[in-house]
């Protein structure tokens, strides 16, 4: 069995503080091992108990969700920040998203859907809630997308046409096994093109390969 995944929550209300705890406490394999009134706290918390992850809300007083990401990014690399929000076709997302954060959830997901997407950011793979992604997808596009042409474009940044792929089914949330099965190839192989993609786009990891998909129009 893998080991609990250390969960450290951050929401200014503190209704919503208790019942994450309640919640995710219910969970075998889910240790909460602290939680933080605002975005200041909670980095201040994270650097002393060292948790996998921090859910975060977005919107606290003294420091919010994204200011305290990006903290957290300089400060406990090591802490990865789910976003854990009712505002998911606010700009704020966007924000959270480019100061490292690597999931979004709204307030309406379940416990066992927080546990799923806890356990694939701990796996380094993105967790995006549908609502999140539809929102995402809209504010990165900014307008309709142009006709396609008949010829196709150049690939951005030197990506081979499978590097291109695999990058469109990392955006469409699929996990590494999942792209295996589907490209019928090794899991091996997947995580090679993954390797050689990430540095060509400049992206720190999936969740920064999502957004630069969608900006690309590769999904």
């Amino acid at each position: 069995m893998s080991r609990p995944i250390r969960v450290l929550i951050a929401d200014d209300q503190r209704v919503v503080r208790e019942g994450l705890t309640l919640v995710l406490g219910l969970l075998p394999d889910v240790d909460v091992v602290g939680a933080a009134s605002d975005g200041a706290e909670a980095v201040a918390l994270a650097e002393d108990l060292h948790p996998d992850i921090v859910l975060m809300d977005l919107r606290m007083p003294r420091c919010d969700g994204v200011e305290a990401t990006r903290l957290l990014h300089e400060r406990a690399p090591g802490t990865r920040v789910v976003v854990l929000t009712t505002y998911s076709d606010d700009r704020s997302v966007i924000d959270a998203l480019r100061a490292g954060a690597r999931g979004y959830l709204t307030k309406d997901t379940g416990g066992a859907e927080i546990r799923q997407a806890l356990r694939r950011v701990l796996d380094d793979q993105a967790a995006i809630d549908p609502a999140v992604q539809h929102h995402l997808i809209d504010a990165i596009a900014g307008a309709p997308p142009a006709p396609r042409p008949l010829s196709r474009p150049p690939l951005p940044a030197g990506l081979t046409p499978r590097e291109a792929e695999v990058l469109s089914l990392i955006a469409a949330g699929l996990s590494n096994t999942e792209i295996a099965a589907r490209l019928v190839v090794s899991e091996g192989t997947v995580k090679s093109h993954i390797n050689r993609l990430l540095p060509k786009i400049e992206a720190r990891d999936r969740a920064q390969a999502v957004a630069y998909a969608y900006r690309q129009g590769l999904v």
